[in-house]
C-alpha cells in the first residue's frame, strides 16, 4: 500500500531516534526532554490507585470531552470564564494534532517561532499546512517581524510555546505577552499557546498567559506530564466552547475519549494536600541541576560558544560558531554524550544558526558535569 503524500514529507523525529542511540550505558543523553523518574508522584497516587478498584464505573466507556469530575476541577483551577470549557486528551500533542486536523487545510498557514518544538511542526506538516516563521528574541517573537507576517502571510494561527520555549529556554516578556495578544485580535489570528513547562518556573514571577489578552482569539494547550508523568497521558485543550467543539468531533473518530481511570487517578493527585509541596520539590531539583549544567558550560565552553540563562523549563539553548550540527551530535555521541543539533527545529526550507538544544532534567549532577567535560572536549577539538 503506498504511504499518503502528507507522511511520505514529514520528517520522523530525531530526536526520539536519538534517544534510542542514548540508551547506551555509555551515554549520557542531554537530548530527550524527560522528567526524572524520581519526580513521579507515585506515593501520592496510591490513595486514588487503590480507591479505582471500588469504581467499577470509570472503566466504563465515557465522553469524548472528558472525565466530568476532572474537566470541572480544571474549570475552577484555570479560573475559565463560562463561554470557555476544558476537553481532555491522551498528552497536549494530540491536542495539537486534533486542532490541526479540524481547523487546517492543505496549504493553509500556520505562523510559528524559528526555533520551535519539533512535534509541532510534524503536526502541521502531517496536515500539509504550510509553516511560515518569525525569528525570536530574548523576550519572544520579534514583534515588528510578526506583525510584517500577519499582513503578509495572513496565518490562521499563530503557534508558541511563550513559557520556556522549547528549544531556547526563552520566556517572553510581559510587553511582548500583550502586544501578541494584540496582534492576533487585530489581525483575527488564532492563538495556540503551548505551555507544557509552565509549572516548571524556578526563578522570577509568574507571568500571565498569553491568552489571557486575548481569550476570545485563542486556544491553551496544557500538560501533565512534566508535573505528574508523561506515562499517565493526559493533557487537557482549553478555549472557547464552539472552538473546541470540531476537536471533539475529530477526537471522536481517533480513539472515542482518553482513559478514563487515568482521569480519575490523576484528579485525584492534582486533590492531594501535598501536591503542592510536590512541585516545589520538582523546582527545587530542576533549578539544581539547571545551576550544575550552566555553570559547568560557562567554565568550560571554547571561545566563539554562547548560553543565556534561564528562569525554568527543561532546556539550555548553546549557540555555536557555524559549523555542522548534525556531524557535530555525531560525533558527540561517539564521545558519550546525545545532543540535539538545531536544524530539527526548523523547517526544511529554513536557515538554521548553529546551536545544541540541551537538556538537564534527566542526569544527576555528577552525569551533567562530565557531560560538559566530553561536550567542552569534543567542541573543542571540532571546531578547531
Amino acid at each position: 500500500m503506498e504511504i499518503a503524500h502528507s507522511l511520505q514529507q514529514t520528517r520522523s523525529s530525531y530526536i526520539r531516534e536519538i534517544l534510542s542511540a542514548a540508551t547506551d550505558k555509555n551515554v549520557i543523553s542531554l537530548a530527550g526532554g524527560l522528567p526524572d523518574e524520581q519526580t513521579f508522584p507515585i506515593a501520592l497516587m496510591q490513595p486514588m490507585l487503590e480507591k479505582l478498584a471500588h469504581m467499577p464505573e470509570i472503566f466504563q466507556y465515557g465522553a469524548t470531552a472528558g472525565y466530568q469530575p476532572l474537566i470541572n476541577y480544571l474549570h475552577e483551577l484555570y479560573q475559565l470564564p463560562d463561554t470557555h470549557t476544558a476537553m481532555i486528551c491522551t498528552g497536549s500533542q494530540q491536542g495539537l494534532d486534533l486542532i490541526a486536523r479540524a481547523y487546517f487545510n492543505p496549504q493553509d498557514t500556520i505562523a510559528m517561532e524559528a526555533p520551535s518544538y519539533l512535534g509541532a511542526m510534524q503536526v502541521f506538516n502531517l496536515v500539509q499546512a504550510n509553516i511560515v516563521t518569525v525569528p525570536q528574541t530574548e523576550d519572544g517573537p520579534d514583534i515588528a517581524l510578526l506583525e510584517q507576517c500577519f499582513q503578509q502571510q495572513q496565518p490562521k494561527a499563530f503557534y508558541a510555546v511563550p513559557d520556556f520555549h522549547n528549544p531556547t529556554g526563552v520566556c517572553w516578556s510581559l510587553s511582548v505577552r500583550q502586544q501578541v495578544a494584540a496582534l492576533c485580535c487585530q489581525y483575527n489570528v488564532v492563538l495556540i499557546e503551548d505551555a507544557p513547562y509552565r509549572e516548571l518556573r524556578f526563578s522570577g514571577e509568574a507571568l500571565p498567559l498569553v491568552s489571557d489578552f486575548c481569550p476570545n482569539h485563542s486556544i491553551v494547550l496544557r500538560s501533565f506530564s512534566k508535573i505528574a508523568s508523561p506515562g499517565l497521558r493526559i493533557g487537557v485543550v482549553t478555549g472557547k466552547r464552539g472552538d473546541l467543539e470540531p476537536l471533539i468531533k475529530v477526537k471522536q473518530g481517533a480513539d472515542l475519549h482518553s482513559s478514563v481511570p487515568m482521569q480519575a487517578l490523576l484528579l485525584g493527585l492534582l486533590q492531594h494536600p501535598d501536591f503542592e509541596q510536590h512541585i516545589q520539590r520538582i523546582r527545587h531539583l530542576y533549578q539544581s541541576r539547571y545551576d550544575c549544567l550552566y555553570t559547568a558550560l560557562s567554565q568550560q565552553l571554547p571561545q566563539g560558544c554562547h548560553l543565556k540563562p534561564i528562569n525554568g523549563g527543561m532546556f539550555i539553548w548553546l549557540s555555536l560558531p557555524d559549523c555542522d550540527t548534525f556531524a557535530l551530535a555525531k560525533t558527540m555521541l561517539t564521545k558519550g554524550v546525545a545532543v540535539v543539533p538545531s536544524p530539527v527545529f526548523y523547517p526544511d526550507a529554513a536557515p538554521s544558526p548553529a546551536a545544541l538544544r540541551l537538556n538537564f532534567t534527566n542526569a544527576s549532577p555528577e552525569e551533567l558535569t562530565e557531560a560538559v567535560n566530553r561536550l567542552a572536549d569534543g567542541l573543542k577539538a571540532y571546531l578547531n
